[in-house]
């Protein structure tokens, strides 16, 4: 895994821990050589894992529309900041980018973004791990509302089993870097999404 995008809150949220994991997450991910990708902002969490990954030497790429630009959210001093004209085009970017991906806490736009990134695994339009940061028991009630799908056949065993929970940064990245995608039947090609 050369690269891992990653969405997590513009918010530092209530707890310091939150802010911790990412700081934990960043220096992790530089230290192993992997790229950050992800949402280009320079406040709350956001800005802690980017920092945290330049400041130990690794490369962080910003990918953010031109709106929160013109809000003066984006962080100006990555290794590569990447404007787009929409919402849209930065998901697309960020994915094209990315070899894997990861949620720490943050509010519904990360939940939205890793479930968009899930599910594109699931259909196979791509084979790339997903995988929470599960900091404070943070996705506790997610990781068990997940379950509860699986077991009212909603969700696929295999494909549930595709999302990675971890407590600790390394841990999150030793699942990530050692997942196989499940064998089952996929739905969709690339070319055909």
């Amino acid at each position: 895994m050369s690269s891992l995008c990653v969405f997590l809150g513009s918010s530092r949220g209530a707890r310091p821990d939150y802010a911790d994991a990412a700081h934990g997450l960043g220096t992790a991910m530089a230290a192993r050589g992997i790229r950050l990708v992800y949402g280009g902002a320079s406040i709350g969490l956001m800005g802690v894992l980017a920092d945290a990954v330049l400041a130990g030497g690794g490369e962080a790429v910003g990918v953010i529309p031109q709106a929160l630009v013109d809000h003066e959210v984006a962080h100006h001093g990555l290794t590569q900041l990447v404007i787009t004209g929409s919402m849209h085009e930065r998901k697309a970017e960020m994915a094209s980018r990315a070899d894997a991906f990861a949620a720490l806490p943050g509010g519904v736009g990360t939940l939205e973004e890793l479930f968009e990134v899930w599910t594109w695994s699931q259909l196979g339009i791509f084979e790339k791990p997903c995988g929470l940061l599960n900091v404070a028991g943070y996705y506790d009630q997610l990781a068990g509302f997940l379950d509860h799908m699986a077991a009212e056949k909603f969700v696929r065993p295999q494909h549930r089993g595709m999302l990675a929970v971890a407590e600790t940064p390394d841990a999150l990245i030793d699942a990530l870097e050692t997942w196989q995608a499940p064998l089952v039947e996929k739905w969709i090609g690339l070319e055909q999404s």
